[in-house]
C-alpha cells in the first residue's frame, strides 16, 4: 500500500467533510488512518500455505473437531464500516487434521479484507475443505454490522448469521444438529 497516497486521500476526505486537516486533533489522522487500513486489510497479503506452515498431520481421528467463538473484525465492502462477531468452525477429518491455532488464522485471513459476511463464511469453509479434504466442514458466522447499526435502518440490536456446510454436515441431519447443538453451548 502506498502510505503517502492514502494519507493524501484522507486529507482530501477531511476537507470534503468540512474539516480542517491542520487542526491539532487531526494533524496525525491521515497517517493513523492509513496504518489502520493497512492492518485491517492484511488478509489480501496472506497465503494459505504460509498460514498452515506444514501443520497438517496424518491422524486416524474421525470425530468432529470444533473451534468455536473465534472473534473476528472485518470491513463491509459496501460502506467501509466494521462488522464483527464470532465464527464457529467444525470439520470431520478423513485422515488429516490441522493444528488448532491454524483455524483462527484462516478466519483472520478472510476477515481482514473488504468483505461481505456471506462470502467470508464460504471462503473459510472452502479453504478448510480444499486443504484437508475432510468428510465434512461447517462454518457459522454471527456478526453485528455497523452499517446497519450506525446508519441506514439504525437497528442497534440486530445481528446476522450465515452458514456454509459441506459433505456430511450437508448430507446428514444428525451431524449438522450435533454441530449446531455444540455451538449453542456456552464456553468452559
Amino acid at each position: 500500500m502506498n502510505q503517502a497516497k492514502v494519507e493524501k486521500f484522507i486529507v482530501d476526505l477531511l476537507l470534503e467533510l468540512g474539516e480542517n486537516p491542520k487542526r491539532e486533533g487531526l494533524l496525525n489522522t491521515p497517517k493513523r488512518v492509513a496504518k489502520a487500513y493497512e492492518f485491517l486489510t492484511t488478509g489480501y497479503k496472506q497465503n494459505i500455505k504460509k498460514i498452515l506452515n506444514d501443520a497438517i498431520f496424518n491422524e486416524k481421528y474421525d470425530e468432529m473437531v470444533l473451534v468455536k467463538n473465534i472473534d473476528f473484525y472485518s470491513l463491509c465492502e459496501h460502506h467501509l464500516l466494521p462488522f464483527y462477531g464470532k465464527v464457529h468452525v467444525a470439520y470431520i477429518p478423513d485422515g488429516k487434521i490441522v493444528g488448532l491455532s491454524k483455524i483462527p488464522r484462516i478466519v483472520d485471513m478472510f476477515s481482514r479484507r473488504l468483505q461481505v459476511q456471506e462470502r467470508m463464511t464460504q471462503q473459510i469453509a472452502d479453504t478448510i475443505e480444499e486443504q484437508l479434504q475432510p468428510k465434512g466442514v461447517a462454518v457459522v458466522s454471527e456478526a453485528f454490522h455497523m452499517c446497519m447499526m450506525m446508519r441506514g435502518v439504525e437497528k442497534q440490536n440486530s445481528s446476522a448469521t450465515t452458514s456454509a456446510v459441506h459433505g456430511v454436515f450437508k448430507d446428514d441431519a444428525r451431524t449438522r444438529s450435533e454441530f449446531l447443538e455444540l455451538i449453542a453451548h456456552r464456553n468452559l
